[in-house]
């Protein structure tokens, strides 16, 4: 690995990042007696079976897998895999089948956040689109209780999922290494307004995860991680510099993964799909993407209709620098959807970027081009068509 050690200042807590630190994290172990409820460790990765999991919960005593879990997910390695997620393989057969009619219907899809634009077959909100496209299939599916026992040790109750299909083809290259949603999805001069404390908490809110739908051989490229790597807090800023980049592609780790096996992990896991070096294997996952419930507002508020209506008044304000700077940026704040998420990436992809265009971003760009009410009320309606579902 190259000796460099980056030092990048963070802003208002002038942290810096250290490459040292991180590969201290990264050089932990566990053994078995760290998880007695785990058939085995594997570079340093507990494995569970499945028929355990479901035996526990028909006995109600699945609790004490999800303690389990919620240590191994924040204080341990980050990741667990699930032997046999699946009881019956025909319930990932059949969804299997659901994806390829889909894909056969959309092709390959665009925008992927960490590869090669087109280079893997992806189905975005492939969770609302299967249950559309056959209902049977995804009720199966679906009500797995495993869903609700992993997704609870990390989230509790009332969680939300949503799922991607992710398809990396014979020889199609490895994904860059990543955190995952939220800030994962982030440029670093944006990551770097959130308090650290923020930072940390992002992991919290989500939690990760992809089933297998084909064998995934080490050939194949199974997800590679690196165990621990979640608990370096300036994660979230170092995963694209050089030398943490290095050090991953040196030092991840991969397991092989038979269908309808599984894997769950904190979002702020170092990780990326892996290298497909097989001359015939589809390396097929449905990422799984897990949020809590208290991602959400309290109140459901008409963002696009309040600055629709607030537009003439603030573009007139704006004309005369009336308002300007931080004054602007607050009243823009709270005006407008801030954020990129949720939206729909077949329509609005974030494709030249990490994320699409906001509802805010785009407010500005329309008060610095001087656009005239009727203009900004369609770009805004076009925005907002974009983005639904």
């Amino acid at each position: 690995m190259s000796s460099k050690i980056t030092s990048v200042k963070k802003d208002s807590n002038s942290n810096i990042l250290d490459i040292t630190q991180f590969m201290e994290l990264c050089q932990k172990k566990i053994n078995a007696t760290d998880y007695p409820l785990a058939k085995s460790i594997e570079k340093n990765i507990p494995i569970y079976d499945g028929d355990d999991l479901r035996n526990s919960v028909s006995v109600n005593t699945s609790q004490n897998y999800q303690s389990e879990f919620t240590h191994v997910l924040e204080k341990g390695p980050g990741i667990i895999i699930i032997k046999n997620f699946f009881k019956n393989k025909n319930d990932v057969e059949n969804m299997s089948q659901v994806f390829e009619e889909l894909l056969q219907k959309q092709g390959k899809g665009t925008g992927d956040h960490f590869a090669k634009e087109g280079a893997n077959g992806r189905i975005w909100n492939v969770f609302e689109k299967s249950a559309l496209h056959n209902s049977s299939s995804f009720i199966q599916y679906y009500k797995n209780p495993l869903f609700n026992l992993i997704s609870q040790s990390w989230l509790g109750p009332n969680y939300q999922i949503t799922t991607q299909l992710n398809v990396i083809y014979p020889q199609g290259k490895a994904q860059q290494p990543h955190r995952d949603f939220h800030l994962g999805f982030q440029e670093d001069d944006e990551i770097k307004k959130y308090p650290l404390h923020m930072q940390k908490i992002s992991q919290h809110l989500t939690l990760q995860g992809g089933i297998a739908h084909v064998d995934i051989p080490l050939e194949a490229g199974p997800t590679q991680v690196l165990p621990f790597s979640h608990q370096y807090d300036l994660g979230y800023l170092a995963w694209r510099d050089p030398a943490f980049i290095d050090y991953f592609k040196e030092q991840h780790v991969q397991l092989p993964l038979d269908k309808g096996d599984a894997l769950f992990f904190n979002p702020a896991l170092f990780h990326a799909g892996g290298e497909n070096s097989s001359k015939d294997i589809n390396r097929s996952v449905n990422l799984v993407q897990v949020s809590s419930a208290f991602s959400k507002p309290m109140e459901t508020v008409d963002l696009y209709k309040i600055i629709q209506t607030i537009y003439p008044q603030l573009l007139e304000l704006y004309q005369g620098k009336l308002i300007t700077g931080l004054s602007l940026d607050t009243i823009l704040t709270a005006s407008c959807d801030s954020y990129s998420f949720p939206t729909n990436l077949d329509t609005d992809s974030p494709i030249g970027s990490m994320a699409p265009q906001t509802s805010k971003e785009l407010t500005y760009e329309a008060l610095i081009q001087n656009w005239d009410y009727v203009k900004f009320k369609e770009k805004l309606l076009e925005h907002k068509k974009r983005r639904q579902s």
